[in-house]
């Protein structure tokens, strides 16, 4: 991803996670998928840190040679910029009836693919921290017509628990599209 990511160091020179790790991080990113697709949003917020800055930038269209300006930096424009709190906030308004473009609600399926585990810096290894990145395709279908497909990468810092589960304490969504064609998007990535 360009511009601001979730970490420091760069992604490339980590050393990648064994694989016992690795096939931990995959459960966790297919049972998150399960979660979200089966409409279970109180459970999946259970695989978020009481931390989490969840963060989706938009996008621009620019030249090769400008790049590096086509993602927004963190304080300018996105998609998303939430923490837990407000996305269980937007958790309780699905449940509330309040929330129009979920009722009746969307139907989705998150396909998780390209799933790669790395170490994180050497101060975030003492604390259980990973860094992870993974691309994703989500299909939402609501009503008879509306159908929308988004794609893009995430990149997350994961941290043990100390019941020695992982939760996503960090999440940047980059989303494929610049310009959603969706109605909404109430939709969890």
């Amino acid at each position: 991803m360009a511009t601001d990511t979730t970490s420091a160091a760069v992604p490339a020179q980590r050393q990648i996670a064994d694989a016992a790790t690795h096939f931990r991080v995959q459960q966790l990113y297919f049972h998150e998928a399960e979660l979200i697709d089966d409409g279970r949003f109180t459970d999946w917020l259970d695989l978020l840190a009481e931390d989490l800055h969840y963060w989706a930038p938009t996008r621009s269209n620019r030249l090769r040679r400008q790049q590096s300006l086509a993602v927004a930096a963190r304080g300018e424009a996105a998609f998303f910029d939430e923490t837990r709190a407000s996305l269980a906030w937007r958790i309780r308004r699905f449940d509330s009836g309040m929330a129009w473009a979920e009722d009746p609600p969307s139907r989705t399926r998150h396909l998780v693919s390209n799933v790669v585990v790395r170490h994180a810096d050497a101060d975030e290894q003492e604390i259980g921290q990973w860094y992870a990145r993974s691309n994703f395709i989500v299909y939402r279908n609501r009503l008879e017509r509306e159908v929308d497909i988004y794609s893009g990468g995430r990149e997350d810092i994961l941290r043990e628990t100390g019941s020695g589960d992982l939760v996503v304490a960090r999440r940047t969504i980059l989303l494929d599209q610049n310009v959603l064609l969706a109605k909404n998007i109430s939709t969890f990535f």
